[in-house]
């Protein structure tokens, strides 16, 4: 098994997880002979060691950027795609200290992702992980933010290029958001939303989760204050989120 065959795979059967492991399994011989993307696989130096901790990780990553962001330590920040001026408050306010330490990790959808890639464009690196093809850009209305990040920060998909969206993959890769950052900052949530998705992933790698309270009866938040009840760290000044520092590993 090498590097080439792996990415053929990929490409093959359009970054099916359970499908590629097969065909590693009966040592299928791949048929593409050049790839044009970019990426690294779970065979590469290159591959980040925290993705290994997952039950399933990615066998490979296309990419566009800086791949090198991937040995930076790295945190990671979620929200709701629909935030209250409340919830866009905290995400800016997280980012843009966090930025100072971390390359701060999301998942370049609308609302809260769209914010911390964002802030970390002004003066910071961030990188992005996508749930299509490197071709597809989703939502249409952050076209720009994709090509700005594709220049200067990162962004990696699991999908070969001509993948486009579809609604079973964002789950998925919610499970690389959670194993890339070394903790977890949660800006706003539903009880039930794909955030919360990305809280279990976390939870299962052992990452520590932070969060910020909400008032009462609000229900973009109730997420982050039943979070908070089941144990979570709550954040209520931004001096917490300065203590918040690189550890020297997380796997």
């Amino acid at each position: 098994m090498n590097r080439e065959t792996l990415a053929s795979y990929s490409i093959q059967y359009d970054g099916n997880w359970d499908r590629i492991r097969l065909a590693v399994m009966n040592e299928e011989k791949p048929l593409l002979t050049e790839i044009r993307e970019r990426y690294i696989t779970i065979l590469d130096e290159a591959y980040p060691d925290c993705l290994r901790q997952l039950r399933n990780p990615p066998w490979v990553l296309f990419y566009q950027g800086n791949i090198h962001l991937l040995r930076e330590p790295m945190i990671t920040i979620v929200g709701s795609r629909d935030l209250s001026e409340y919830g866009e408050e905290l995400t800016v306010t997280a980012a843009d200290e966090l930025k100072k330490r971390f390359v701060l990790v999301s998942g370049l959808a609308k609302g809260a992702d769209s914010l911390v890639h964002k802030c970390a464009l002004e003066d910071g690196h961030s990188v992005g992980v996508i749930g299509s093809g490197l071709a597809t850009r989703y939502p249409k209305e952050n076209s720009g933010l994709y090509e700005a990040m594709a220049r200067r920060d990162l962004i990696i998909s699991e999908w070969p290029r001509s993948c486009g969206v579809r609604k079973e993959n964002f789950p998925w890769r919610n499970r690389i958001l959670a194993a890339l950052g070394q903790a977890l900052i949660v800006t706003a949530a539903k009880t039930r939303s794909g955030t919360m998705h990305t809280v279990n992933e976390a939870l299962q790698l052992g990452r520590d989760i932070y969060t910020f309270p909400y008032p009462f009866e609000c229900a973009e938040g109730r997420g982050c204050d039943q979070l908070i009840n089941d144990g979570a760290n709550i954040l209520f000044t931004r001096g917490q989120l300065s203590e918040i520092r690189p550890k020297l590993t997380i796997c």
